[in-house]
């Protein structure tokens, strides 16, 4: 009787085990299916939008409220879309546009970091300028120009002034309010173990309002981009061909599915710029325990 009971055991033992290494052992499908389900669970919004958005066009398009000189159906701006993409100077002139963008951005970074931590930190300083930030962010980037142009003429550097203005007080903006929402018991302890002053900054706050720091910086990237489209519409130099001086020419000459074709690479490098911004934002709040893994 102690044999079969002993012979049973074991072999419930090997049939669990088996059972064990088949749940460990990796499957081709189990794998892709979800995978390609949060995939789909992504890109079908998007999709969706799209093609609404497609179809509205064209609808209005077929009621006749605008001729199809001025206002063209989606095929036909696809069609200049193509012919844009297709041309050389098209990326000569986004390369130019991108650099414009890149090294605005990071100038208001880089003023708007170290002015939001200046005020975030001192009481005399948040009385004397905060309210003037906030100030400074809703003035309308088109203001700025002809104090721009009257300072450094039609130049490169009247652009990157806007630019710089438009987004730096958004960046501001975001350390200021990180800053404030980090608990004062997180303070307190980095206090009590020592750290004070640029330390108790630089490895205990900035870390931890890095989720307000990045919207701030995604906002700041929002009024940046604006503030070019803007200034290359009005600053436009010959030596250096923009996607805002091609998207003015477009205007002149009246080619509407030109202007379109335009609008929408404008979109574009917004919407991906925006993408790399989330991402980076959910890697942010998912290493603070905000948000569950994915």
């Amino acid at each position: 009787m102690a044999t079969d009971l002993s012979s049973l055991n074991t072999t419930a033992s090997e049939e669990t085990l088996a059972g064990l290494d088949e749940l460990d052992t990796p499957t081709g499908p189990s794998r892709s299916g979800p995978r390609l389900q949060r995939v789909w669970a992504q890109m079908w919004p998007r999709l969706g939008a799209m093609i609404l958005a497609l179809a509205l066009w064209q609808v209005v398009v077929l009621s006749g409220w605008r001729p199809p000189y001025v206002l063209p159906p989606p095929r036909v701006v696809a069609s200049a879309l193509g012919d844009l993409l297709g041309d050389p100077t098209f990326y000569r002139a986004l390369v130019v546009t991108l650099s414009r963008a890149v090294t605005g951005f990071a100038l208001a970074a880089v003023i708007g970091g170290v002015i939001g931590c200046a005020v975030a930190q001192s009481t005399i300083l948040r009385r004397a300028v905060g309210s003037l930030i906030t100030g400074l962010q809703t003035m309308p980037s088109i203001a700025w120009f002809p104090l721009a142009i009257l300072l450094f003429q039609l130049s490169e550097g009247a652009i990157t002034f806007v630019v710089v203005l438009g987004a730096a007080p958004s960046i501001a903006n975001g350390i200021i309010g990180g800053v404030d929402t980090v608990p004062p018991v997180v303070r307190n302890a980095a206090q009590v173990l020592g750290a004070r002053g640029l330390a108790l900054l630089r490895s205990v706050i900035i870390p931890a309002a890095m989720p307000s720091i990045v919207a701030g910086l995604k906002q700041g990237w929002a009024f940046a981009w604006r503030s070019l489209v803007a200034g290359e519409l009005l600053v436009i130099l010959a030596d250096r061909p923009s996607l805002g001086a091609r998207l003015d020419f477009a205007r002149q000459f009246s080619d509407a599915p030109g202007v379109l074709a335009m609008m929408i690479v404008f979109l574009a490098i917004g919407l991906m710029v925006d993408s790399a911004f989330n991402r980076v934002d959910r890697v942010v709040r998912h290493r603070r325990g905000l948000i569950p893994p994915r």
